[in-house]
């Protein structure tokens, strides 16, 4: 067993409150698959009529993906589901979701201004502000598992589930089921110790630079919104 997996993973601490940005000009790496690292990318093979088909990360994410590929034990290799999106397409997830969202969780009585903020636990509310934007728009944020000889790890629930299982350290708390929760530990521990952070509603959800990278560190943000695939493609190098 990998030494990671007897590890748990930490309860997330209270958040930073949201600084001011820092704007730096970071070019779009386009992310190739190679012998660790295999690219489904979701949202297209699901019919999404803005989904992107490339992948695509801030050229600081795309070195931290290659250090954690460093790290994954042999014969492993990571999965992603979905990196830089355009705005277009963080606009048909949300309206897409809501509803699920709100009949999963039971929000139909809530307001308007609480069912909104539960549901961007999930899918990032598509405002139009590329000073303080959904993550995915910004490139520093990453979707993934991980498979190994056998295919895809348990991790508990499927992609885009909304469920509260789909809390990274749900299976610390709530449940019996130590392999899930020791996969989601090796993924864990791979992916924070590359450097980047987890949204702690998702389990497969990774990313730097963006707001909620901020608010984990108190670090202020540094990627703006890349809305469109015209402006991303101009910044791949």
């Amino acid at each position: 067993m990998d030494e990671r997996m007897n590890r748990p993973i930490p309860v997330p601490g209270q958040l930073f409150a949201e600084s001011e940005p820092q704007f730096c000009d970071s070019p779009l790496v386009r992310i190739v698959p190679d012998d660790r690292l295999e690219i489904h990318m979701m949202y297209p093979a699901l019919g999404m009529r803005s989904g992107y088909h490339d992948c695509l990360l801030r050229k600081e994410a795309a070195d931290m993906l290659e250090t954690a590929k460093a790290l994954l034990p042999e014969g492993f290799r990571f999965v992603i589901w979905d990196a830089w999106r355009p705005f277009a397409l963080q606009q048909e997830l949300y309206t897409y979701y809501r509803d699920v969202i709100i009949e999963e969780f039971h929000l139909a009585g809530k307001s308007a201004a609480e069912q909104a903020e539960f549901i961007s636990q999930f899918v990032a509310d598509p405002v139009a502000d590329r000073t303080y934007p959904p993550a995915h728009t910004t490139g520093g944020a990453v979707d993934l598992t991980i498979a190994g000889p056998d295919g895809l790890l348990a991790m508990g629930t499927e992609f885009d589930a909304f469920t509260d299982r789909t809390e990274t350290v749900w299976f610390e708390q709530n449940d019996t089921d130590e392999t899930v929760r020791d996969n989601r530990r090796l993924l864990y521990h791979i992916m924070t110790e590359a450097g980047f952070t987890n949204l702690a509603s998702e389990w497969w959800h990774y990313e730097t630079g963006d707001r909620n990278w901020s608010k984990v560190t108190g670090r202020p943000a540094c990627y703006a919104g890349i809305f469109t695939p015209e402006e991303a493609e101009s910044m791949i190098i």
